[in-house]
């Protein structure tokens, strides 16, 4: 995974947020892929990179989430990087594009936000952390999905009626609106 990880750290150190929170993860993020070669991968421990997409409707009215099979909750799609994977925003694509079943995604290369969060449900039996690095993907107007094994639903939401109340939900939907529909008002 080194072209991978260079590309993942040269994404990282380039991406620019005004949201200090957002700094200080994305200065973490790049630290543990400083301190550890393995960072990207799923078996690495306790912590690993992790990427995904946010995908909206083309109008950029709805939004496609996925009730997770293991977790049992709505989330965005994404996952681990394979192997195979050469840039982080393509992994974030080749999740979405997989886990959705939808051809043609348009996928914003830069970073739109990043969450670090415990899993009980990697495989493992230790503890476990995703570094996700969540990009933002536009469906194209005549996408249809398919659920995936790794589903129990796909479904499109109304950007404005989520299905969940977490607060890293709403904001990462807010920001990508914010960065498709200049002048966006959050909620």
């Amino acid at each position: 995974m080194t072209t991978l990880r260079d590309d993942a750290l040269a994404t990282l150190r380039g991406w620019r947020t005004r949201d200090p929170g957002q700094d200080r993860l994305r200065q973490a993020y790049v630290d543990h892929l400083t301190a550890d070669r393995d960072g990207l991968s799923r078996d690495h421990r306790p912590d690993h990179i992790t990427a995904g997409a946010l995908v909206l409707s083309a109008d950029h009215t709805q939004v496609l989430l996925t009730l997770h099979a293991k977790a049992r909750r709505w989330f965005h799609l994404g996952g681990h990087c394979e192997p195979g994977d050469t840039t982080l925003a393509g992994a974030a694509l080749r999740e979405a594009t997989e886990e959705s079943g939808i051809a043609g995604l348009q996928l914003d290369p830069e970073p739109l936000h990043l969450d670090s969060h415990d899993v009980g449900f990697c495989g493992a039996a230790e503890h476990v952390r995703h570094l996700d690095v969540r990009f933002l993907a536009v469906a194209p107007p005549d996408a249809r999905h398919a659920v995936s094994e790794e589903s129990l639903e796909l479904r499109w939401w109304p950007v404005e009626a989520l299905p969940t109340d977490e607060p890293t939900m709403r904001t990462l939907v807010d920001r990508a609106l914010d960065r498709v529909r200049p002048g966006h008002v959050r909620r």
